[in-house]
């Protein structure tokens, strides 16, 4: 379930875009909603396409209505005990495998300064490899 607000990382113009582009980093920040754990970030995406007659578009979203595109969960090392307010801000960094550019290679560096009194603040970077 979603414990946080959610955070843009990348707006892309499918018409304008050059390949040197796919690859970017970006600053984020997610709020907690509530007293709960983190266990992941959730990457979704939206997408709008203009039209002659109107625009047409759907989202992956966890709130919103199923497709059959997924959703991305990236896995914590370590589990997050956060309280209403408390914010959790990193970087989301992404290019295209040298071996193979259909496929990506993320980093994310998360850091997280909690007010759990057993919790320690957390500074960590984690790579993934979507295949």
């Amino acid at each position: 379930c979603v414990v946080s607000t959610s955070c843009p990382v990348v707006t892309i113009d499918i018409n304008t875009i050059k390949s040197t582009e796919l690859s970017f980093a970006s600053a984020f920040k997610v709020t907690a909603q509530r007293n709960d754990l983190v266990h992941a970030l959730v990457a979704y995406f939206d997408v709008q396409f203009t039209m002659p007659n109107g625009n047409i578009g759907f989202s992956t979203g966890p709130k919103d209505t199923y497709t059959h595109w997924k959703s991305t969960v990236f896995y914590f090392e370590d589990v997050l005990s956060v309280y209403n307010g408390e914010e959790i801000t990193g970087e989301f960094s992404c290019k295209p495998n040298k071996k193979n550019p259909r496929e990506m290679d993320i980093v994310i560096s998360y850091d997280f300064k909690g007010a759990a009194n057993y919790q320690k603040p957390i500074k960590r970077t984690q790579r993934y490899y979507l295949r």
